[in-house]
């Protein structure tokens, strides 16, 4: 499904007592031709793998359950941040049973259910989060979505944002691909993020998101790139020197609804759903935008770091856009086309 602009668990013990969206629908008019049964009361599951003070959280999961129940026509949605119903790969098998009825995940964490979902994350691959946003909503992206959902046993892409652009840190400054020579650069051990690595030129060395720190601290590795949330949620500025300004990618967030979403909900509720998610997806940016120049400013107060703002994005887009386009092919490089096509 595709939203236009116009319309707008916990432990593995207690996550098996959850019970899913099916077994919690309301008897309704199971023979109503239209294949609509009337939904009654359903209350959702909402999982994904991001800290309560987080955009992800604030304006997103909790504005899809908030608009959801307001809505009237029988949701509640209980929301599970922090990984609290497993990880990535755990959460998005369990959508696909139908045990979480919607996930919040980046597109790389996809690709394990439909490879080409990942070149969403390829550095340099949308111009911002708006081109990002408005591939999801403008049709552009209809057969990205229609083939994951194949993929995946049916489990629908509802919308996406930008969580925020990627950034590089490190102990000396990085404006130009020459500077990541001689560099041990952590990034995501996903094949998408690997491939991006290649493509910045960069030598790619993988270390677990929660020993990111500590890596740093020590030297096993000389720098990292994330969002500036990620970066400061993990006070990563304590141990680098300098946050360059890159640019280089969008912390994509696809928000994916289980299989049971088609059938055991009444048309009011599936559209209540997308409606709700819409409304995330539009506050989101505003969201995003306010927590990166809070923490900018805090840096900038606190002279904890060294914001390069004078980064060549352009060398960096030129040299990324010729080695996806000579190195992606099938589907991949569909999606990467379709994705550039859609640039304005």
């Amino acid at each position: 499904m595709n939203l236009r602009p116009n319309r707008s668990r916990t432990t593995a013990a207690s996550a098996a007592a959850i019970l899913p969206l099916a077994l919690l629908t309301a008897c309704g008019s199971g023979d109503d031709p239209g294949g609509d049964a009337a939904g009654g009361q359903v209350e959702l599951t909402l999982a994904h793998s991001y800290t309560e003070d987080q955009p992800q959280h604030t304006c997103g999961a909790q504005v899809i359950k908030e608009e959801a129940e307001a809505a009237d026509v029988g949701i509640t949605v209980e929301v599970y941040p922090n990984s609290q119903l497993g990880g990535d790969a755990d959460r998005i098998a369990s959508v696909q049973s139908g045990d979480v009825d919607i996930d919040i995940q980046g597109a790389s964490a996809l690709a394990a259910v439909y490879e080409p979902a990942g070149v969403v994350d390829a550095t340099y691959v949308f111009d911002d989060g708006a081109h990002l946003v408005r591939f999801f909503t403008d049709g552009s992206a209809d057969q990205l979505e229609q083939d994951f959902k194949a993929a995946s046993g049916g489990v629908s892409i509802l919308g996406a944002w930008s969580a925020g652009a990627r950034q590089f840190t490190a102990n000396e400054a990085i404006r130009e691909p020459a500077d990541l020579d001689g560099l041990r650069m952590r990034f995501p051990g996903s094949a998408q993020y690997l491939l991006n690595a290649q493509a910045l030129g960069a030598q790619a060395t993988e270390v677990a998101y929660e020993e990111l720190y500590l890596a740093l601290q020590q030297g096993v590795v000389d720098g990292q790139e994330n969002p500036l949330t990620n970066i400061d949620a993990s006070n990563l500025v304590e141990v680098q020197d300098y946050v360059s300004m890159s640019d280089h990618g969008q912390n994509s967030n696809l928000i994916v609804a289980a299989p049971t979403f088609d059938s055991e909900l009444d048309a009011d509720q599936r559209a209540a759903l997308e409606e709700a998610v819409a409304a995330a997806v539009e506050q989101m940016p505003g969201c995003v935008e306010e927590a990166e120049r809070e923490i900018l400013e805090k840096w900038e107060q606190e002279g904890s770091v060294e914001i390069v703002d004078d980064v060549d994005q352009e060398a960096f887009a030129q040299q990324t856009d010729e080695w996806f386009r000579a190195n992606l092919e099938g589907d991949s490089l569909a999606v990467y086309e379709a994705i550039r096509g859609s640039a304005q």
